[in-house]
């Protein structure tokens, strides 16, 4: 028979894998008006498969974005018109990368892996929201984890199955 404790530490085990089971950002705040570092984490593959594409939709509002190459992996950078025209240090900009895809790679299902852009969060941006990116891991086989399920109102992340990343917009701090 399992006493008490040991059926707590199993019900933790399962919730505490359960909210690291899904794509999250490393950092998941930062000031409207900055340069933010995104540091997508992937967990794992899609049912026992490797996970061979990684596609993280950029938000409006998500300006000047830059990723890092990864060894192994191919990037690829679809970019298109923004909605409007951003300052971005006193440039307008008008267009600029809309989606990045990372492909050709092999992350096991056991395995853990980071994919990391850099981008500028405009000041169109309201402080105190939340600004989701929407990742696709894609495996063979015609398999997906579709990260991209985004709260309605009165929902938080926690309520759904395959939430995007989320990142809290904080107010803008001094200087660039």
């Amino acid at each position: 028979m399992i006493n008490k404790l040991t059926l707590a530490a199993v019900i933790v085990a399962i919730s505490s894998s359960a909210a690291f089971a899904h794509v999250s950002l490393e950092k998941n705040e930062a000031p409207v008006g900055s340069t933010y570092k995104a540091v997508l984490r992937v967990p794992h593959g899609c049912e026992g498969k490797p996970t061979n594409v990684v596609r993280v939709k950029i938000p409006d509002g998500v300006i000047a974005v830059k990723p890092m190459p990864k060894a192994g992996w191919e990037l690829e950078k679809n970019r298109g018109e923004y909605g409007k025209s951003y300052d971005y240090y006193g440039t307008p900009t008008t267009e600029g990368v809309k989606e990045v895809i990372w492909s050709g790679g092999n992350l096991g299902d056991d395995e853990y892996d980071e994919f990391v852009l850099r981008a500028y969060l405009t000041t169109d941006l309201k402080a105190g929201e939340m600004l989701y990116f929407p990742v696709v891991q894609e495996c063979p086989g015609d398999l997906a984890e579709r990260w991209i399920e985004i709260p309605a109102d009165g929902q938080s992340s926690d309520d759904l199955e395959l939430p995007a990343p989320g990142l809290k917009l904080l107010e803008k701090t001094g200087g660039h």
